[in-house]
C-alpha cells in the first residue's frame, strides 16, 4: 500500500523554464491530484532587469534580478498549481562561453556531485514516481541546463531510486512549424552581444539539431485543455518577456502550437507499453 500521493517532479535551471518545458504537465497532473514538485536550480540572475536591461549593460543588478524572478516563479507555480517549489539558487552560468561560466558559485562550475547530493535529498524526502528534466544536451546547450541532466542522473544513481525518468524533448515534425511562427511574430533568435556579456567568439560552436526524430519521442502528453495555465505560467514571468516570443501569439495560437508536450522515457520499471500518453502509465 503507497503511504503517500503519486508525485511528479521536475528539475529545471531557472525560473521561467517550468513554464515553457512542462507548464502543461505540471498543470494537467496537479488537477488531477497527483502531487507536484519543481525544483529549480538557478537564480536566474543572468535574465533581463527592469526595462529589459541585459547582463552586463548599465543598471543590471543580479541581485535584484534574481529576487524579481524568484516572485514571479512563485506566482507562476501558482498558476499551475504546483505542490511544493524547491529552489537551490546556484548562481545563473549565463549562455554558453558567457565569463558568467566560470564565476563562482555558479550552476555550470559546481561539482555534479555537490550539486547531486543536494537533489538526492530533495529525491528522499518526496520519492517522486517519475522524474522529468532536459536531455544530455539541455535541449539546446544550455550549460544550466546540461547541468540541470547531470545532477538529476547522477542523484538518481546516488539514491538507487527507479522512478519513471523522461528528458524532455521537441519532435523534428514540429520544429519547421515552430520556425515559421517564430518569423511571423517577428523573432530571429538573436542571442545578446558577446562584448556586452563576456563570451568569447572564439568559442562558437554548432547548434546540434533540435528534438528528435518523431518515431524516437516515446511519450505525447495531451496538455490542450492546461494551454492557458501554461500560457499565464510563461505570462507571470513579465520581467523576460521580451525573450519569451511565445507571449506574442495570444493564447489561442499559443495553445494551438503548445498543446502537446513530448519526452523520450530513459528510465522506466513498470514496462508500460511505448508510445505512451501519460506520464503515469503503469503505475496508476
Amino acid at each position: 500500500m503507497v503511504d503517500r500521493p503519486l508525485t511528479l517532479m521536475a528539475v529545471h535551471a531557472h525560473p521561467d523554464d517550468e513554464a515553457t518545458g512542462t507548464g502543461g504537465v505540471l498543470a494537467r497532473y496537479a488537477a488531477e491530484g497527483i502531487r507536484t514538485v519543481l525544483v529549480t536550480c538557478t537564480d536566474g540572475a543572468c535574465g533581463d532587469g527592469p526595462g529589459g536591461v541585459k547582463p552586463g549593460e548599465p543598471g543590471h543588478d543580479p541581485a535584484a534580478v534574481a529576487a524579481m524572478r524568484r516572485e514571479e516563479l512563485q506566482a507562476s507555480c501558482d498558476v499551475l498549481k504546483v505542490t511544493h517549489l524547491e529552489t537551490l539558487d546556484y548562481a545563473d552560468s549565463g549562455m554558453m562561453g558567457w565569463a558568467a561560466n566560470d564565476a563562482p558559485g555558479s550552476f555550470w562550475r559546481t561539482p555534479v556531485e555537490e550539486g547531486a547530493a543536494r537533489l538526492a535529498e530533495l529525491l528522499r524526502h518526496y520519492r517522486p514516481d517519475v522524474v522529468v528534466t532536459y536531455d544530455e544536451n539541455g535541449f539546446y546547450g544550455h550549460p544550466d541546463h546540461i547541468q540541470a541532466n547531470r545532477i538529476t542522473m547522477a542523484a538518481l544513481e546516488l539514491t538507487g531510486m527507479t522512478p519513471k525518468v523522461y528528458w524532455t524533448t521537441a519532435p523534428r515534425s514540429a520544429m519547421q512549424r515552430f520556425g515559421e511562427l517564430m518569423r511571423e511574430f517577428g523573432s530571429d533568435w538573436e542571442e545578446a552581444d558577446p562584448a556586452e556579456t563576456g563570451s568569447d567568439p572564439a568559442e562558437a560552436e554548432v547548434m546540434p539539431e533540435i528534438g528528435l526524430p518523431d518515431e524516437e519521442i516515446t511519450t505525447w502528453v495531451d496538455t490542450t485543455e492546461f494551454g492557458g495555465q501554461k500560457f499565464d505560467a510563461l505570462a507571470a514571468h513579465a520581467s523576460q518577456g521580451e525573450n519569451i516570443f511565445f507571449l506574442r501569439m495570444g493564447k489561442e495560437r499559443f495553445t494551438e502550437l503548445m498543446g502537446v508536450e513530448t519526452f523520450v522515457r530513459v528510465q522506466d520499471a513498470t514496462g508500460a507499453a511505448v508510445p505512451e500518453n501519460d506520464l503515469f502509465a503503469g503505475l496508476r
